[in-house]
C-alpha cells in the first residue's frame, strides 16, 4: 500500500523493513517502562502476571502473605543451619540479612514511586545507594576510621559514568525511570568488585609479607613491590563478571532479561537491555577493580595496624 511521506509516495512494506533512527533506544525505554509499569498499578497488587493471566507472586490475601513469611524463614533459617553446622558462619548473619532485607525493600517499595517523580530525589537516591555500598565494601575489607571513605572512589567512579554515558548517547532515556535501575545495577556490582579486589590485595600483602619486603630489600618502591604481591590475587575479582557474560543464556537468565520479561517486553527488548547491563558492568568493574588496587598498594587503604 503507498502513502504520502516526506518524499513523496511510500509503500507500507518497505517502511516497516527500514531501519529507523533510535530504534535501539526506543526498545530499551519500552522495557524499562514496561519493567516499572507495576509502579503505576498496571500488573495489579500482586505484581507482574503469567501467561494466562495470573500473579507470579500471590500476596493478595492474608494466605498469600503467611506462605512468602513461612517460606522466606524457612529458607533463611535452613541456609543459617547449614552454615553453622558447616563452620562457616553463625547462622545469625543470614538471619539478620533476610530481616535487612525485608525492610530496605518495603521501605524502598513505599518510597519508589515519589523517587521517580523527581530528578533531585533521584539524584539523592542514587547518592545513598554509593554511600552505603562504600560503606559495606569498607566494612568487608576490614577498613576502621577515615579509611572507610576510600571505597567511594572505585566505587562511584566505575558506576557512575558509565549510567552517565548511556543517557547521554541516547542508549537509555533521560528519565530516573532509566536511572534508577540502571545505576543501581553498576553500583552493585562495582561494590562486588571492589570489597573483591580489596580483601584479595590487604590478604595478600598480609600473607606474602616476606615476598614484600624481599621486594624493597633489593631496591622496589614500596609501590612496586605490593603490586608484584597483589596483583595476581586481585585479578580475580573479575572473573564472576566475566564468567556471567560467556554464560548468559545458557547457565544463567539474569534479572534484567526475567525481570524485564515478566514487565511485559518481548524477548528482543529484554536481551538488548540485558546485553546492554552486562557490557556496562565489565567496565564498571573494570574501572573499580584497578582503582581499588592502586589504593591499596599506595597504602591509602589499609587495615588498622
Amino acid at each position: 500500500m503507498l502513502r504520502e511521506g516526506s518524499d513523496g509516495l511510500e509503500d507500507d512494506g518497505l517502511l516497516a523493513r527500514r531501519p529507523r533512527v533510535g530504534d535501539t533506544r526506543r526498545v530499551i525505554t519500552s522495557t524499562l517502562l514496561a519493567a516499572m509499569d507495576g509502579l503505576n498499578g498496571s500488573t495489579g497488587a500482586s505484581g507482574p502476571n503469567t501467561s494466562d493471566g495470573s500473579a507470579l507472586i500471590d500476596v493478595s490475601g492474608v494466605d498469600g502473605v503467611v506462605r512468602l513469611v513461612v517460606v522466606v524463614l524457612v529458607f533463611a533459617g535452613f541456609a543459617a543451619g547449614l552454615r553453622y553446622l558447616a563452620g562457616l558462619g553463625n547462622g545469625r548473619d543470614e538471619v539478620v540479612a533476610i530481616v535487612r532485607a525485608t525492610v530496605q525493600l518495603g521501605v524502598v517499595g513505599l518510597l519508589i514511586a515519589a523517587v521517580l517523580g523527581s530528578w533531585w530525589l533521584t539524584a539523592a537516591f542514587v547518592g545513598l545507594m554509593i554511600i552505603v555500598a562504600a560503606l559495606t565494601s569498607a566494612g568487608r575489607m576490614g577498613l576502621r576510621g577515615p579509611h572507610r571513605a576510600w571505597p567511594l572512589l572505585p566505587v562511584a567512579a566505575g558506576a557512575l559514568p558509565v549510567t552517565v554515558v548511556l543517557l547521554v548517547v541516547g542508549l537509555l532515556p533521560l528519565e530516573p525511570i532509566s536511572v534508577i535501575p540502571t545505576g543501581g545495577i553498576l553500583i552493585g556490582n562495582a561494590m562486588t568488585a571492589t570489597t573483591l579486589a580489596g580483601r584479595r590485595a590487604l590478604d595478600a600483602l598480609t600473607e606474602r609479607r616476606g615476598e614484600y619486603e624481599a621486594g624493597l630489600s633489593i631496591g622496589l618502591m614500596p609501590r612496586d613491590a605490593a603490586l608484584l604481591v597483589t596483583r595476581e590475587a586481585t585479578r580475580l575479582a573479575l572473573v564472576p563478571a566475566l564468567d556471567q557474560t560467556r554464560t548468559v543464556g545458557l547457565v544463567t537468565l539474569p534479572g534484567a532479561f526475567v525481570g524485564t520479561l515478566l514487565g511485559g517486553a518481548t524477548p528482543l527488548e529484554a536481551a538488548a537491555l540485558q546485553l546492554v547491563v552486562l557490557a556496562g558492568i565489565l567496565l564498571a568493574q573494570s574501572v573499580a577493580v584497578p582503582l581499588t588496587l592502586e589504593l591499596v598498594v599506595r597504602d591509602i587503604i589499609h587495615r588498622p595496624r
